[in-house]
Formats: structure tokens, C-alpha cells, sequence
């Protein structure tokens, strides 16, 4: 909006012309989203707290966790109007990804609130049933997936349109360009062809998969908030020099017309974070709730995709991997050893991980800024592979 505003303005006032930089924009984005969510982070919290939206906690966690008991939750309601107002504000509305990125985030953040509200006002401990909640999370993933898949390769969406028809008219043979193709880090010349129903399947994965490997992580006071910020803040590079000719041929990798947008949705994301983790941070005012969550998952893996960095995004998402994979593992050897002994055995001692080191005796703080201090060396990791090859 005030990109539009600005350039029309920039014809009498050649100041206004600086608007247009995309870095000043994700800068100003960011700012923005941060104004927004100190400003009304204290008027959401006492709504939710008036409301009784109160987070109920399991009984069988960390006894430490007991005390939390009613905060607010549903508290990422916040961080997406600060991104959606910030993005608006400050994107290229004619920007083709801008508009998909805000899609599938305000999509899966829906589906979160409706499981939250469920939950808290409703008072059904399950909210929306695993098979109702993974039924929308593929609609918003697969319909974002096949967008993609066509969007991504074209230099616009008349391209877009043309890939598709000529996709159909071949009877469904017909490759993409090598933009679309998968990118090996670390080594210059390797990519993966994918396909056309191979980049849905991945890019679908992707998206529902970080999202939920989010929600999974967002179990202790600041824990999925800040490494979501230094993910977007990383993946926001990748998209600026994805969207640029010149640094994504210096750099070795895609060019993606309209990517670089991308930068200032990130810096929405990054302002948004750092204002809700002002509440969020030990011991929490508020809890983001599956609201927040899902909607920060959906957007960092759609973000990658856009930018072809899917196996960079796992790299710099370690924390949010090993979180998934101890809940998989914890529950698929209990179930195992249930059926094969008749008694479930356990690998921690109780998953996702973090709850592990807490049952274990390191305070919950710790836990939470030392696995900030590894997502830091993670996206550190991953932001090398720009120029390492």
C-alpha cells in the first residue's frame, strides 16, 4: 500500500523514491510489526485473560509447568495481525508470492484457532480431531503446493498460466524449468529434477510438515518464538538474493522472479516475533497456541520453497527436526514394545525433547535459551551455504 503511495509521490518528491528499496522496506516492515505488537500485546492479553482463554496444562508434563495453568493462550492471534499489517504496508501488493505466503499463513493460523478455541472455550481437552486438523492443513498445503509448482519457475503469473497448459496439453510429461529443481547445499553443480507432481509432494512437506513440527516445539516460555524469528530473518537473505540476477548468479543459485518481496513478509514475521517474545519470554504473560504456531510453520516452509531451499530450511529448522522426531520416536517405540512385551517402554523420558532435559532437572530456562543458542549456530550453518559450494 504505502509502496503505491510512494511511488506516485516519488514523482514530485524524489525522496519518496527510497521507498522502493526493498532492504529499507523489510527494515520499516519489521519495525512496523514490532510497534504493533508492543503496542497491543498488553489490550490482547487482557481480552484473552477477560474471555478466560486459559491454557490448560497436561497433567502428566513437568510439574514445573503446573503454575502456568490459565495464562492466556491463542496469543499468536497477535503475531499474525502484526505480520498482516506490516506485510500490507509495507509489500508490493502486485507481488504474486506476497499474496500466497499471506494465504497459507492466515490458512493454517485459522485452523489453529479453531483447535485453540475448541479447546479453551469449549472446554474438549482434544480441540479439532487429528483427522479434521490434518484434512485442512492438506487442503491449504496442496493447494498451495500446485500453485507453486507452476508460479515459482515463471517469470510471472501469464508464465505461470503457460507452464500450466502446456503441462496439461502433454498429458502431464512436460518438465519445469531448472529453477524449480531441487538444490543440494554445499555442492555447486548437483540438483534434483523433480517434476511437476515431485515439487507438490515435496513442497507439501514441507509446508504441513514445518508447521507442524512448530507446534510440536511450542511447549515452554519462549522456546519456538525465537528460533521462528532467526529462521525468518535468515530465510529472508535467501529470498533477497533469490529475487536479485546479480547475486543469485554470483551466488550459484536460482533466480526467482519476485522473490526478493519475500524479504519484507520476513521482516514482518521478525518484528512480530521479537514483540510477542517480549511477553512470551520466562515466565510468560501468554502462550502463541496452535494459532501461532501453524501459521509461523506454514509461512517459513512455504518461504523456503519460494526460494528453493527446502534442505536448508531442514538444516536451519534443526531444533523444530529433532523436536518431530523424538515425539515420532517416543511414540513409535512405545507403541512397539506395548505390542511386542505388553508393556510400553520409553527412549526419553518424556517427548517432545525439551521436556525431556526439564524432567531431567535443567530449569526450563536454560532449556529454552540453549536451544536458541543452537538454532543461532543452525541458521549460521545454513546461511553459509550461499557462498560455500
Amino acid at each position: 500500500m504505502l509502496l503505491e503511495i510512494s511511488q506516485w509521490l516519488a514523482n514530485d518528491i524524489r525522496a519518496f523514491a527510497v521507498i522502493q528499496y526493498i532492504t529499507l522496506r523489510a527494515v520499516l516492515a519489521a519495525l512496523t510489526a514490532l510497534a504493533v505488537g508492543l503496542i497491543f500485546g498488553p489490550l490482547v492479553i487482557r481480552k484473552l485473560a477477560q474471555m478466560k482463554i486459559g491454557q490448560a496444562v497436561r497433567a502428566d508434563g513437568p510439574q514445573t509447568h503446573l503454575t502456568k495453568s490459565g495464562t492466556p493462550t491463542m496469543g499468536g492471534a497477535l503475531i499474525l495481525i502484526s505480520v498482516a499489517c506490516s506485510t500490507l504496508l509495507w509489500g508490493d501488493l502486485s507481488n504474486r508470492f506476497i499474496w500466497i505466503v499471506l494465504i497459507v499463513t492466515m490458512g493454517f493460523g485459522l485452523v489453529g484457532w479453531v483447535d485453540d478455541y475448541r479447546k479453551v472455550v469449549h472446554r474438549n481437552p482434544k480441540g479439532m480431531s487429528a483427522r479434521e486438523k490434518y484434512l485442512w492443513q492438506t487442503l491449504i498445503g496442496l493447494v498451495a503446493a500446485v500453485y507453486l509448482a507452476f508460479s515459482v519457475p515463471a517469470e510471472s503469473n501469464a508464465n505461470a498460466i503457460e507452464l500450466f497448459t502446456r503441462w496439461i496439453g502433454s498429458g502431464f510429461r512436460a518438465e519445469l524449468p531448472a529453477r524449480a529443481d531441487l538444490i543440494v547445499p554445499f555442492l555447486k553443480d548437483v540438483a534434483y529434477p523433480l517434476g511437476v507432481f515431485g515439487f507438490i509432494v515435496l513442497s507439501y512437506l514441507v509446508i504441513v510438515g514445518t508447521s507442524n513440527a512448530v507446534n510440536l516445539t511450542d511447549g515452554a516460555d519462549g522456546l519456538a518464538i525465537m528460533p521462528a524469528v532467526l529462521v525468518a530473518g535468515a530465510l529472508g537473505i535467501f529470498a533477497y538474493a533469490s529475487g536479485n540476477a546479480v547475486f543469485a548468479k554470483y551466488l550459484l543459485i536460482p533466480n526467482i522472479a519476485g522473490a526478493g518481496e519475500l524479504t519484507v513478509f520476513c521482516g514482518a514475521i521478525v518484528g512480530a516475533g521479537l514483540a510477542f517474545l517480549w511477553f512470551n519470554a520466562y515466565p510468560a504473560q501468554v502462550f502463541m497456541g496452535d494459532v501461532g504456531a501453524l501459521a509461523l510453520g506454514g509461512a517459513l516452509g512455504t518461504v523456503a520453497v519460494v526460494v528453493r531451499q527446502e534442505i536448508v530450511l531442514f538444516i536451519m529448522g534443526g531444533v523444530f527436526v529433532v523436536e518431530t522426531l523424538s515425539v515420532m520416536l517416543q511414540v513409535s517405540y512405545f507403541k512397539y514394545t506395548k505390542r511386542r512385551f505388553g508393556v510400553g517402554r520409553r527412549i526419553f523420558r518424556m517427548a517432545p525433547l525439551h521436556h525431556h532435559f526439564e524432567v531431567g532437572g535443567v530449569k526450563e530456562s536454560q532449556v529454552v535459551v540453549r536451544f536458541w543458542i543452537v538454532t543461532m549456530v543452525l541458521v549460521l550453518f545454513g546461511l553459509s551455504t550461499l557462498k560455500l559450494r
